[in-house]
C-alpha cells in the first residue's frame, strides 16, 4: 500500500524557518517525481515545490528564493526546506506523487494527510 507521511509541520515566528519531511513506502521511490502543495483556508490548492527523478526542481514564484526541496532515495523521503517564512506561507503542506519538471509540477495521484505550518506576525 502506498503511505505518505508528512512531519515536520509547527507554529513558527515570521522570519523562521522549519523543515518539512515526507517519508514514503509501497512504491519504487527512485521512479518518481515528488512534490510539496498547500491550501489555506479559502484558498485553492498550489504546488510549492516539485523534484523529479533528475533531481531538477520547481518552486512557485513565492517560494522560490526562500524554500528548497531535497530528496533521499535511500531513505525514501522527500524534504522541504523553509526560511524566511511568512503569514502567508500558512497553510497545510501535503507531500505528493507528481511529474514534475523545471517548469511546471501536475499530481500523480498519492497523497500524504498533511502537516499544518503556521507563521505568526
Amino acid at each position: 500500500q502506498v503511505q505518505l507521511v508528512e512531519s515536520g509541520g509547527g507554529v513558527v515566528q515570521s522570519g523562521g524557518s522549519l523543515r518539512l519531511s515526507c517519508v514514503t513506502s509501497g512504491f519504487t521511490f527512485y521512479y518518481y517525481s515528488m512534490g510539496w502543495f498547500r491550501q489555506a483556508p479559502g484558498k485553492e490548492r498550489e504546488a510549492v515545490s516539485c523534484i523529479n527523478i533528475y533531481e531538477t526542481t520547481y518552486y512557485t514564484k513565492s517560494v522560490e528564493d526562500r524554500f528548497t526541496i531535497s530528496r533521499d532515495n535511500d531513505q525514501n523521503t522527500v524534504y522541504l526546506q523553509m526560511n524566511s517564512l511568512k503569514p502567508e506561507d500558512t497553510a497545510v503542506y501535503y507531500c505528493a506523487t507528481t511529474f514534475s519538471t523545471g517548469s511546471e509540477c501536475t499530481p500523480r495521484g498519492h497523497w500524504g494527510q498533511g502537516t499544518q505550518v503556521t507563521v505568526s506576525s
